[in-house]
Order: structure tokens, then sequence, then C-alpha cells
């Protein structure tokens, strides 16, 4: 039974990762077409104004399969995490729980999801660079800090808050075929 959720949560992350790639490379082929050079150049560049780089990416999160989406735009920071249910009601059930509120500052980051079957989570840290050499390997960027678990008694209305010191590491991207030469082959 223990081998059967693994097995799962992996061809559920993996099914997510492939389907977030297919999306994102087919909304950039879309947003660039019929567009001249500086145009393109603007939007590869659209990141929230006081981030120090652009950390826009999927993160893994506190348990396997799970993981936290952060993207960097012109207008703010979005994202969400996905995690595994442990209550009653939803044990065991992936459950996207999207930014209430998120920023980027320098190397600082922060966010709080929204509330979730009355959980909730917050993180102050900051991210750096890890031993990844490319987006193409794990751990290109890694975030550090305390992340903040508060639960919500539906009885009473009292908030318990649980803190941990964590470390995510961005996952691997897949390269963009547009822009990296295929192995084996010199560019033209």
């Amino acid at each position: 039974m223990a081998q059967l959720m693994v097995l799962r949560r992996k061809v559920t992350l993996s099914f997510a990762l492939i389907t977030l790639a297919a999306a994102c490379h087919a909304q950039a082929g879309l947003s660039t077409r019929g567009q001249n050079k500086p145009a393109q150049e603007d939007s590869a560049n659209a990141i929230v104004p006081h981030a120090a780089e652009d950390i826009s990416g999927m993160y893994s999160f506190v348990k396997e399969g799970e993981f936290l989406q952060i993207s960097l735009e012109k207008t703010g920071v979005t994202g969400y995490i996905s995690r595994l249910g442990d209550s009653d009601s939803d044990n065991g059930v992936f459950l996207d729980q999207f930014f209430a509120q998120a920023d980027v500052q320098g190397h600082d980051v922060s966010f709080t999801t929204r509330p979730l079957h009355s959980v909730w989570y917050e993180f102050k840290g900051r991210f750096n660079r890890g031993p990844g050499k490319t987006k193409g390997d794990d751990g290109y960027y890694i975030l550090r800090g305390t992340l903040k678990e508060l639960t919500t008694n539906n009885a009473n209305k009292t908030v318990s808050a649980r803190s941990r010191e964590v470390e995510f590491r961005l996952l691997a991207q897949p390269e963009d075929s547009d822009e990296a030469p295929a192995k084996g082959k010199t560019p033209k």
C-alpha cells in the first residue's frame, strides 16, 4: 500500500511538471508571435522590479511529492502550494493553496497562503544560489527560512501555530528547445 502511494505521488508530480512545462512553452510561443525583438526582450525581463533574480519556478515542499510554485511578474508575486491533506476529510488528497499575499525584495521572500480546511501557511526567508549549475538541475536556487503552519480550531475559533526551519529546492526545469541547442549538435 505504501509503495502504491509513493508511485501515485511520483506519477502525479510527473504529470504536473509535464503539464506545467507544456503550458509555459505554449504561452511563451503565443506571447511572442508577431512581435519585434525588443518586445521579446522586454517580456523576458518581466520580473518583479525589487527581486534580485528571477526565482520563478517549482520548488520542493515539506513532504515528498508536494511542491511550491512561485511566479515573479511585473505586477507582483503569485503562486501556490500543492500539498497532501492530512485531516480526516482530505487525508491523502492533493490540495492547492494559493498565495493571499507574497513579496520578493532583493533576496528576501515572504508569502501567506489563503486558508483551506482551516489551515494556512506563512513563510519568511531568503533565496540563494544552490549547487545546481543550471536551472535544468535540481537545487539551482534554494529557499531557506521559517515556515509557520497555522490552524483554526472551528469549535472555539482559536488559532494554533507550528513553526519550523525549512529548505526548499528549485526543481529541475526542462530546457527550452528553442533556446538550447540539441545535445550532440552544434548551433548553425
